[in-house]
C-alpha cells in the first residue's frame, strides 16, 4: 500500500467536484471561506470547473466530465493533493469515467473526501493500492478551525500519525437549529461508545474498563456507498482478503435505516468481505440514528450480522455524518485503542 508524500506550504491543493460542487448556497460560502484559510496556511489552490456547475443528477455535471476532471487532476504533477468539494449522491457514474489504471501507475497523492467520496476512496486503495483520507470535503474546512479541522490538515504534512475521538458530539437536532454556517461545531451531546468483545464463545458489551485493541489495514467508508461497490470492477477487496492481510472495518451510514444497515452487512458478509477483519468499527449514524424499526436499531443491526466473527466491535465511533468526525486513513496499517469512551488509531505511515 503507498503512502502519498506529505504536502507542505507553498504546495498546489486541487478542489475538483466528482459529487455534489458548491453551487448553491451556503456551500459557495463554505467553498470560498475555505479556501481562504488554506491560502492563510500558504497554500495554493487550483479549482476545477466541476466546482461551480450544479446541473448534474446527483452529482455537480456530466458524469464523463466529473470523472475526467477527477483523474486529470490526480495525474497532474503540478498537484500535490486533492481535496474533494462536497458528498452527493451519484458519484458512482463518475467512476466510469476516471482512468484507475492510470491512476495505479501514477506517483501517489492524497484525495481527502467522505461521504459519496467512498466512490473513489474504496477503489483507490482495494485496486490501486494507494492510502487515502476519508475526512472532510472543503467545504468542511469552511467553519472555524476546531481540533478536527487541524487534525485533518496535521496529517497531510504529516505532522502526526494517529488520531483520538473527540469528548463531544453535535447531534443531528443541533446541527438542524444553525443559522451560522461558517460557526464552530454545537457539541450538545457526551460521546460514549458502545464496545462489544468475544467472551466464553459470545460477543458480550465490554466494560469500561475493557482494554481492546486489534491491527489490520483501515478499510470502509459509507457503507451506503460500499454495498453499491462491492463485487463490481471498482472492488479489489476480495484480491486483498485473498492474500491474508487483516482488515479493521471502518464503516457508517448516511441515508440508510437500520433495516437497511442490517441487510447491506447481511449482503457483504455472504460475499465473504469480512473473512479476514481483526476488529470492526462504526460511526455515528445519521438516519438511523436512535431509530428503532420492528425491534431493529443501529446495534443489532450490526452486532447480530458480525458477532459470529467474534472480534471486537466499538459503535458510535467519532466518524461519519454526525459531527466531529477523526480522518481515517484508508489503506493504512492501523493500529485500535479503546478504553472506556477514548478511541485512538494509530497509522502507520
Amino acid at each position: 500500500m503507498k503512502r502519498p508524500p506529505f504536502i507542505k506550504p507553498g504546495d498546489v491543493i486541487g478542489i475538483t467536484a466528482p459529487s455534489f460542487g458548491a453551487g448553491t448556497e451556503p456551500y459557495i460560502s463554505r467553498f470560498n471561506s475555505a479556501l481562504q484559510k488554506f491560502k492563510e496556511r500558504g497554500y495554493k489552490i487550483k479549482t476545477g470547473r466541476t466546482c461551480f456547475k450544479s446541473d448534474g443528477l446527483g452529482i455537480s455535471t456530466k458524469p464523463e466530465i466529473c470523472g475526467k476532471e477527477l483523474t486529470d487532476f490526480y495525474l497532474n504533477p503540478e498537484i500535490k493533493a486533492i481535496i474533494s468539494c462536497g458528498g452527493g449522491e451519484l458519484m458512482c457514474e463518475s467512476m466510469s469515467f476516471v482512468d484507475f489504471d492510470a491512476i495505479k501507475k501514477a506517483k501517489p497523492k492524497w484525495f481527502l473526501g467522505y461521504s459519496d467520496n467512498t466512490n473513489f476512496l474504496y477503489p483507490l486503495a482495494t485496486k490501486c493500492g494507494v492510502m487515502g483520507i476519508y475526512g472532510p470535503t472543503i467545504t468542511g474546512f469552511g467553519k472555524e478551525w476546531e481540533k478536527p479541522e487541524f487534525d485533518v490538515l496535521d496529517l497531510l504534512e504529516g505532522k502526526i500519525n494517529s488520531v483520538q475521538g473527540y469528548d463531544k458530539f453535535q447531534s443531528p437536532q443541533a446541527e438542524e437549529k444553525i443559522t451560522d454556517y461558517l460557526s464552530k461545531y454545537v457539541f450538545d451531546q457526551d460521546k460514549i461508545l458502545t464496545a462489544f468483545v468475544p467472551s466464553g464463545g459470545k460477543l458480550k458489551k465490554a466494560s469500561s474498563s475493557r482494554t481492546i485493541e486489534a491491527d489490520g489495514i483501515l478499510l470502509g467508508g459509507c457503507l451506503d456507498v460500499i454495498n453499491n461497490l462491492i463485487a463490481t470492477q471498482f472492488d479489489g477487496c476480495k484480491k486483498m482478503a485473498a492474500s491474508g492481510k487483516k482488515i479493521i472495518w471502518a464503516l457508517e451510514a448516511c441515508d440508510l435505516n437500520p433495516m437497511d444497515i442490517r441487510r447491506s452487512l447481511w449482503h457483504m458478509d455472504n460475499l465473504g468481505m469480512f473473512n479476514t477483519a481483526s476488529a470492526f468499527i462504526f460511526g455515528r449514524p445519521l438516519s438511523a440514528w436512535q431509530q428503532n424499526l420492528m425491534g431493529v436499531n443501529q446495534y443489532n443491526a450490526v452486532t447480530d450480522i458480525l458477532g459470529k466473527y467474534m472480534k471486537p466491535l466499538i459503535l458510535d465511533c467519532d466518524f461519519g455524518h454526525i459531527d466531529p468526525a477523526m480522518p481515517l486513513v484508508i489503506g493504512a496499517e492501523t493500529n485500535l485503542y479503546v478504553k472506556g469512551n477514548n478511541i485512538t488509531l494509530s497509522y502507520k505511515l
